[in-house]
């Protein structure tokens, strides 16, 4: 592990460096106001009695759905109103991602985060866009990127004057209709000295795999969590929803909140042990 990550904060939460792990989770789409507060909620209760820093997710639109008749969400207004009211009533960062430049000033009213999403992480007008904000920035990897590849993204965004990085691995392409996560990019995405985020929701989709819609093998994500952490990275990604096979997005792949404080108490203390022992390595 990078002794000389820096250290990220956002919304009053701290990634990297020998922080402790953070989380980010929350919901694919955002349905409508009453459930995702529900879920924000229920989220904040977990993630303190798990010992976690924790910062909400949530899409007000997801602009690369597999169908034309796929919810995509309630859009900018409506779904940016709704992170707002997360963020104020409950006092909990926010992050959300982004598909457009011009999307860029209005999420960031609502977000501590602005997200971009894997398939755009190499648009070099979005990127600008979302370091103007002033806001801290994730960038998903893209499936098709090689983790080295990403220091070109780092640079855009550090042009744009964003010193507050944050970097998301949720696995590459292999094959058809198959993502693998490589543990080496853990290790080469953080010699670039900013923290990183194992997407675990992503990194287990079945991209098209349903025909119309994304599969998923939810059964594999904490076997993954596991391993990323074990390798180090810094933070950990999931979406959740009460009822996954009912959710209106990335049902597949997202976990059920009943189970969820017992595998995140044992993800911290696998982070915890390994941290400990790359500090003892002096690495």
């Amino acid at each position: 592990m990078n002794p000389f990550v820096k250290t990220v904060d956002a919304g009053g939460i701290r990634f990297g460096g020998d922080q402790p792990l953070a989380l980010i989770a929350g919901l694919c789409i955002i349905e409508n106001e009453e459930h995702t507060l529900k879920t924000a909620r229920e989220l904040k209760r977990i993630a303190d009695e798990a010992g976690l820093p924790f910062c909400f997710k949530a899409s007000f639109d997801k602009a690369n759905r597999s169908s034309i008749d796929a919810w995509r969400g309630p859009g900018v207004a409506e779904g940016i109103a709704i992170l707002k009211k997360v963020r104020e009533e409950l006092r909990i960062p926010v992050i959300t991602d982004i598909h457009m430049p011009e999307q860029a000033g209005a999420a960031a009213e609502a977000a501590d985060i602005l997200q971009i999403p894997a398939f755009l992480c190499r648009q070099t007008d979005l990127l600008l866009a979302a370091a103007a904000t002033g806001r801290a920035v994730n960038v998903k990897k893209g499936q098709f990127l090689a983790p080295w590849d990403m220091k070109n993204v780092i640079r855009k965004l550090e042009h744009g004057g964003c010193s507050r990085i944050l970097l998301t691995e949720r696995g590459a392409s292999f094959g058809y209709n198959n993502l693998v996560t490589d543990p080496r990019s853990f290790v080469i995405m953080r010699s670039f000295g900013y923290p990183v985020i194992f997407d675990a929701t992503h990194s287990v989709q079945l991209p098209g795999g349903l025909g119309d819609k994304t599969g998923g093998q939810r059964e594999f994500v904490e076997p993954l969590s596991r391993a990323a952490v074990a390798v180090g990275c810094d933070g950990l990604f999931i979406e959740v929803h009460e009822n996954p096979d009912k959710a209106l997005s990335d049902g597949p792949n997202s976990l059920p909140l009943n189970p969820l404080r017992e595998f995140l108490t044992r993800i911290r203390r696998l982070h915890e042990a390994a941290r400990t022992i790359w500090q003892s390595k002096g690495e």
